[in-house]
């Protein structure tokens, strides 16, 4: 079988590229290198067809869906402050981008599309865990446009009889993840703290929780979707529990201080993942206590991150206040 990875130099679409090599596919990578990395492909290089595009525009990149099988549309742009301050780009990656992905699977009758959506479209949920009925709340761009892409993929699989599907990830974390550009995610910028000596920068009282989700469990997920024989459905993808930042830094070890709270995030996500095990028989494997020793032993891929200060988040976050804080 013959599968075609979007976004595959990045943090979770390389590990799903090792997770369909294992499984003996061809795996054909596009990938603009924007956040991922050709490190994170090395050690496959020789086992890939690698093509470096821009999805978000027509190109020769479209000849590489002749023959292929299954299609994982993982390329987007990430992170929220940079999706406040530049929305256009924003739309033209991740809805652009996924329309012309979208064409150009249907019109080589790809057997299987799997979308990588994000629970960020949950916005502030009322409910906990979060199932996938749950109202849509977009609270800044990035989320909207994943949510636009997952739109776009469920009309084409109604319209069109495209086989896809969409799978929102929660609070994916593991190595390779991101390591350099806008201040991101607590993990990218804790372990690049904790090489540097530097304080963990706790947003709030550290009380929120997250549902982290170990990247290896997400491949498996994404694999399981497309081996399956469901149709215009839509998973959560989640660890089946949710943890503290505060039991995040005791894991990791070291001192703490304290940041602004930030407007727009809610003070937990956790994920109703029943439908996924219902459906897929997929389960989570990897607890949080083993996915951060698992960080720590190679914490030497942060070694070039940012280290984040205080008041380097601050500056870095002030459109985050700007646009998404109360007014008073």
């Amino acid at each position: 079988m013959k599968a075609i990875v979007t976004g595959g130099a990045g943090f979770i679409g390389s590990h799903l590229v090792d997770v369909l090599l294992k499984d003996d596919f061809e795996v054909v990578v596009l990938d603009n290198f924007s956040t991922g990395r050709p490190f994170n492909l090395e050690h496959v290089k020789n086992r890939i067809d690698l093509f470096e595009c821009d999805l978000s525009v027509q190109g020769d990149w479209i000849a590489k869906f002749k023959g292929v099988d299954y299609v994982f549309h993982l390329a987007a742009l990430a992170d929220i402050v940079p999706s406040i301050q530049n929305p256009e780009g924003y739309f033209q990656s991740n809805v652009n981008g996924t329309l012309n992905v979208l064409q150009a699977s249907r019109h080589q009758g790809v057997k299987r599309f799997v979308y990588a959506a994000s629970s960020s479209c949950y916005g502030i949920p009322e409910v906990y865990p979060t199932p996938e009925t749950a109202p849509i709340l977009p609270q800044y761009p990035y989320a909207l446009t994943k949510r636009m892409g997952e739109e776009l993929v469920m009309h084409w699989a109604q319209v069109y009889k495209f086989p896809a599907l969409s799978l929102r990830f929660f609070n994916v974390y593991g190595p390779r993840s991101r390591t350099s550009g806008t201040y991101g995610a607590v993990f990218g910028v804790f372990l690049a703290q904790k090489l540097a000596n530097k304080p963990y920068t706790v947003v709030g009282d550290g009380n929120q929780t997250r549902d982290f989700t170990f990247v290896t469990d997400v491949a498996e997920a994404v694999l399981a979707a497309a081996k399956s024989d469901k149709v215009s459905e839509i998973y959560n993808v989640g660890s089946g529990a949710t943890v503290s930042i505060n039991r995040i830094v005791e894991l990791l070890g070291g001192e703490s201080i304290r940041i602004p709270k930030r407007p727009g995030e809610p003070d937990s996500t956790y994920a109703d993942i029943s439908k996924i095990r219902k459906d897929l028989n997929w389960n989570p494997k990897v607890p949080i206590e083993k996915g951060v020793a698992e960080l720590i032993k190679n914490i030497d891929y942060w070694k070039e991150a940012p280290v984040w200060t205080p008041d380097k988040i601050e500056k870095a976050t002030s459109d985050w206040f700007k646009y998404l804080g109360d007014e008073k």
